[in-house]
């Protein structure tokens, strides 16, 4: 790893002298076009899913912490949400107020020349954090006004060199030393959309931009280690033009892949698929139910704004707050909230006291057990009154409307399993279970204990489970045609079905990246008795057999796209299993997956794969 680094920080500095000196808060710009970016060696035979998101040991820490702080911070904060036009009109906005309020270049040049976020606090910032019971930090390093928050050598629209705030201070750099002290994880915000870089706009000079975008993120990665990488603004759109495309969004994946095998991108560095990056991004709102084939973290404000805004007072509340996490981590995803600096660097105290009240609830009577390490759990139905969470073998429920006095909760189950013990976090009432129906009814003998969320604790045994197989994986088989026609080109054993080609790789050096097929044979080991959801990522066309049976069915080509099918499996038993698929052009991608009321959805594993 230090040898890499040496060499990225030599590439780093030729890449910064093979342009031309910046003019003052502007990007580099130069007669000749450059050269984009060089691309990982790949080519047929490669395949780019490195491991399984759900499971990888590399992703284990992000799917464990559950809850984040996300901090939108830039120039746009020095105004504070509000310009005044020269009209004396006022615009509100915050951080898109230079595009929606049409502040003119040199205006926001000139008002970002006074930034100065000298109150900028990192040690409290991480403390407001770990009092929140937040596990991980997002921070923007650069957001769509394309102003870089830390003191890159790429152009001079930077903190350091654009602004009036001390030069020898970094802040990305104090919160990391902040983070890592107080055992944080930290990851950077960084929009690919960029309103102030002229050569963003004009696919002669993107490639310009580029080079100097792939330079800024190899800076961040190099310099500060990040954990996560968080991308942004990579839609179609115009003032300015948007072209980013999903090669360029696959690129740029395999480029920071070589850079740090260990980084978690979001669904952002491509077009938001379901094949991008390690995991989606809802907006504003809350999945009703798990995702399909693919982790997932819902981002979410305070208030009203991402960027700080004066007037905005609209804040949410903590049992808001606690309930939105309770139910994200439910459904087997991760809560981003944000803050919002002010143009001194402070958080508002109104995002401080609320973080402050959900830590609290988190941190009592280890009801943070209900978020943390927890996650979706198949065995019940997700009950009107509450949600319910699985952490081994405790179902957690978490209670927001709580019964009336001899009322019970109803529970209903998903595939069979008994409840052993059941108890009220931080209370010493009784709680009645009784086999009610299609489940359980749970009648706690006293009153809630929190406003915001009573859990009940609910101690299982679940279904029993056959040991785990031996498998080594499916045969095989590969065609240089997409009819699988002729002998296979080649003939291999896969451990799993997770495949994400993209535009260059194929299933072996002697097969070129369009037009191909592939079949893979063998049986299938669940280690259940229950009805599973086969769960297929597939581009071009994909269809699933088990015992003979037609499971999927998605022969027609299509883009990035899930199929699910349903199939009742026996523990221990090799059920037979055929999946066809072909691709066209463009992207090649198949993933196989799985998930049943005791199975959390994952890449079906190697040892539960057999070639016979």
């Amino acid at each position: 790893m230090h040898h890499r680094r040496r060499r990225l920080r030599l590439l780093g500095v030729v890449a910064a002298l093979s342009a031309l000196l910046p003019t003052v808060g502007n990007p580099v710009t130069a007669a000749a076009k450059p050269p984009a970016p060089t691309r990982p060696a790949a080519g047929p035979g490669t395949n780019h899913a490195t491991d399984d998101p759900f499971t990888a040991e590399r992703t284990s820490w992000w799917r464990q912490d559950r809850f984040g702080m996300f901090i939108h911070f830039g120039a746009y904060s020095n105004l504070e949400g509000e310009y005044t036009r020269p009209d004396g009109t006022v615009c509100r906005n915050a951080e898109w107020i230079k595009r929606e309020c049409a502040i003119p270049n040199d205006a926001y040049e000139k008002q970002a020349a006074t930034f100065n976020p000298a109150d900028f606090d990192a040690e409290a910032i991480v403390k407001a954090a770990q009092d929140a019971g937040q596990r991980y930090i997002v921070i923007t390093a650069k957001h769509h006004d394309g102003y870089a928050m830390w003191p890159t050598r790429q152009n001079t629209w930077n903190l350091r060199d654009h602004s009036s705030f001390d030069p020898h201070r970094d802040i990305l750099a104090e919160l990391k030393t902040a983070a890592d002290a107080a055992g944080i994880k930290l990851g950077f915000y960084y929009s690919i959309w960029d309103w102030h870089d002229p050569d963003f706009a004009d696919p002669e000079t993107f490639p310009r931009y580029k080079k100097r975008m792939y330079g800024q993120l190899e800076e961040l990665v190099d310099t500060y280690d990040p954990a996560l990488l968080w991308f942004d603004g990579e839609w179609d759109a115009d003032n300015p033009a948007n072209t980013w495309s999903r090669r360029d969004g696959a690129d740029l994946q395999a480029y920071l892949h070589g850079l740090d095998p260990k980084l978690i991108v979001n669904n952002r560095v491509g077009k938001r698929e379901v094949v991008d990056g390690d995991f989606g991004t809802p907006e504003q709102e809350i999945p009703t139910e798990p995702v399909d084939g693919q982790l997932w973290e819902s981002c979410m404000t305070l208030n009203d704004h991402w960027g700080f805004a004066r007037y905005d007072t609209h804040w949410k509340s903590s049992a808001t707050i606690v309930r939105n996490l309770l139910q994200v981590a439910a459904r087997g995803g991760n809560y981003l909230l944000n803050v919002g600096p002010d143009s001194r660097g402070r958080i508002p105290q109104a995002s401080v006291d609320r973080l402050r009240e959900t830590g609290r609830w988190l941190g009592a009577h280890g009801q943070g057990d209900a978020v943390y390490g927890a996650g979706h759990t198949g065995l019940v139905a997700e009950p009107a009154w509450g949600a319910v969470s699985r952490r081994g073998d405790e179902l957690y429920a978490s209670v927001l409307s709580w019964p009336a006095p001899g009322k019970p909760l109803h529970l209903t189950a998903k595939a069979p399993f008994t409840v052993t013990a059941a108890t009220v976090l931080g209370s010493s009432q009784r709680v009645a279970v009784t086999a009610a129906g299609d489940g359980f009814d749970l009648t706690p003998s006293g009153a809630a204990t929190d406003p915001a969320a009573s859990v009940l604790r609910l101690t299982i045994k679940p279904p029993p489970a056959a040991p785990a197989g031996t498998g080594t994986g499916l045969t095989a088989q590969s065609w240089a045609n997409g009819s699988f026609t002729g002998p296979p080109s080649v003939t291999t054993v896969d451990p799993t079905v997770n495949k994400s080609y993209r535009f260059d790789g194929s299933p072996d050096p002697t097969i070129p990246a369009d037009h191909f097929s592939t079949r893979w044979t063998g049986s299938i080991q669940p280690r259940f008795d229950e009805t599973y959801t086969l769960t297929t990522v597939s581009d071009d066309t994909v269809r699933l057999w088990i015992d003979g049976r037609p499971v999927i069915d998605s022969a027609t080509p299509h883009g990035p796209r899930v199929d699910k099918g349903t199939v009742a499996l026996t523990a221990g038993h090799r059920h037979r299993i055929r999946i066809d698929y072909t691709e066209g052009t463009g992207e090649a991608h198949l993933k196989l997956l799985w998930s049943s009321p005791s199975q959390p959805q994952q890449i079906v594993p190697q040892r539960q794969l057999h070639t016979r």
